[in-house]
């Protein structure tokens, strides 16, 4: 079968390594790049940099990344939709919930694959992370919580914390769980200057009763990936950046030092880091979208899975601004 041909719109900071990445992909043929700004990165090679996205389609393609502002997504989704192009858009799907819900229409509408890169997803701790919560390790799950947080990246122009960091922590939680959030309550932050908040704190539920929490800034001198799940036999650690997962087992030796022992909770037990493969997330998350275009089986993001996650997110940030929780 002939390679699916590729168009890539933005060469930014994550448009670069969308660049690499499917010139590497078995089965995608990386034709044409486009980016009003130019390539900054040095990454088009012997393909130049087309203008816009009218061009990008005019060279012939069956697919394409949309790796610009969030504000641009709209337009540029809904042109390739009408084009019948197969599409994967950088998260957060769109800058708003009326923008995202068209964009999820016109692919259904349209019968094409319509995803969205919400890359956690594809990290190989939190994969491992769901395979081990779906296989019974942890029993019932009682909680799970994220920390999202380090310096400002000066890549960031057109949103906040919420939407670019809180974003991933929300999907990869719905994701992890297998369960949608069903309210959230959040407070947040102003603190660098911009007209967007850099810093927000969420709690909520899913509707499987688990409780979350996410703490993601732009503001920490210290960078922290890391996701806990605690439940009825222990606690997973999913440290992302490193791409480990660490398992905390409850005790299950009796204590016999009294002042430790009182307290009738859950005592420590074995620590378990697991040996897994490591394979980079954008080549899987691209792997999937190609498989998904082929009609093969894909744990694809799709764009309603990406729209409900900005739902959730703009549920969160609305939360802080009136100060109540909000169902979603």
């Amino acid at each position: 079968m002939a390679a699916l041909r590729a168009g890539l719109l933005g060469v930014g900071m994550m448009g670069r390594h969308h660049a690499r990445v499917l010139r590497e992909v078995d089965g995608i043929e990386l034709v044409a790049i486009a980016d009003p700004g130019g390539d900054p990165h040095g990454v088009a090679g012997g393909l130049g940099i087309l203008p816009d996205i009218d061009a990008l389609m005019d060279a012939g393609i069956d697919i394409a990344v949309v790796a610009v502002p969030t504000r641009f997504h709209e337009e540029a989704a809904l042109k390739l939709a009408a084009a019948g192009v197969h599409t994967l858009v950088e998260k957060p799907i769109a800058h708003t919930l009326d923008a995202g819900q068209r964009m999820v229409d016109a692919f259904e509408n349209a019968g094409l694959v319509g995803a969205v890169g919400h890359i956690e997803r594809f990290n190989p701790a939190l994969q491992e992370l769901r395979r081990r919560l779906e296989a019974g390790d942890l029993g019932s799950v009682y909680q799970i919580q994220t920390r999202r947080q380090g310096p400002f990246p000066s890549r960031i122009a057109d949103v906040g914390v919420a939407k670019d960091l809180a974003s991933h922590d929300v999907d990869l939680t719905a994701w992890v769980a297998q369960s949608v959030y069903t309210s959230v309550y959040a407070q947040t932050a102003v603190k660098s200057g911009r007209e967007h908040e850099d810093m927000i704190a969420i709690t909520g539920r899913l509707a499987s009763g688990v409780i979350v929490n996410h703490l993601v800034n732009w503001l920490s001198p210290m960078k922290e990936r890391v996701t806990v799940v605690t439940g009825e036999k222990g606690a997973f650690v999913a440290d992302t950046s490193a791409g480990d997962l660490t398992f905390f087992a409850n005790g299950t030796i009796p204590l016999e030092w009294e002042s430790v022992s009182s307290f009738r909770g859950v005592s420590e037990g074995d620590v378990t880091r697991f040996a897994i493969a490591k394979r980079e997330p954008l080549r899987v998350e691209l792997e999937s979208f190609r498989d998904a275009v082929l009609g093969g089986e894909s744990d694809v993001v799709t764009m309603a899975q990406g729209q409900r996650t900005l739902v959730v997110v703009e549920a969160a940030v609305d939360s802080a601004r009136t100060g109540e929780s909000i169902a979603v």
